[in-house]
């Protein structure tokens, strides 16, 4: 089974790269035009993300498979996922690809987990946030693990490294396990 992951519009691009590189399971890649506008402008040539996945589909095709619920999956990540992104999925707006497999994960009872990178939140978003969490979703905004560098320059450790920490905290919550912890750097 493949973990879907979908890109918008927001910053926040590398964590995307990182995950798909990271992931134990095949990927299922989905951007929205503006996530790969964003993917481009922050990492370099869509097409190159691409490669690392086992699909990829247009934001706009709703034929494909993970507009189904009736096709299994590990689960979804949004990442990044935007403001907008955020408030379709919790007014339950099915109109792109990534809004509808969004539905899907979540009316199959599956995880789904919004990697918000917006800031600052208005009170919409929190509402936002917390109605996708009643309906069974995770809201993780990206926000680096900062602990991991503990004892550690901090002008010596990267954003690819903090992100990649993120990430591997993303994907624990799917059952990957993470190459170090709290547990290990506390």
């Amino acid at each position: 089974m493949n973990l879907v992951v979908a890109m918008t519009g927001a910053s926040g691009a590398l964590a995307t790269k990182l995950l798909i590189e990271k992931s134990q399971w095949p990927v299922t890649l989905v951007a929205s035009q503006m996530g790969r506008v964003v993917y481009e402008q922050e990492v370099g040539p869509f097409k190159e993300l691409e490669k690392l996945a086992s699909s990829v589909w247009k934001d706009g095709d709703l034929t494909a498979p993970i507009a189904s619920g009736s096709v299994p999956t590990i689960g979804m990540v949004i990442l990044p996922c935007s403001a907008n992104t955020l408030g379709k999925v919790a007014g339950g707006i099915a109109d792109s690809l990534v809004t509808r497999a969004a539905h899907c994960q979540l009316k199959e009872g599956r995880k789904v987990v919004l990697c918000v990178r917006e800031a600052p939140w208005t009170l919409i978003n929190a509402k936002n946030a917390a109605t996708v969490a009643a309906a069974g979703g995770t809201i993780m905004p990206v926000s680096p693990p900062y602990y991991m560098a503990k004892d550690r320059d901090p002008s010596e450790v990267s954003i690819v490294e903090m992100l990649g920490y993120y990430v591997d905290h993303v994907l624990s919550l799917f059952g990957q396990t993470a190459p170090k912890t709290w547990e290990d750097v506390r």
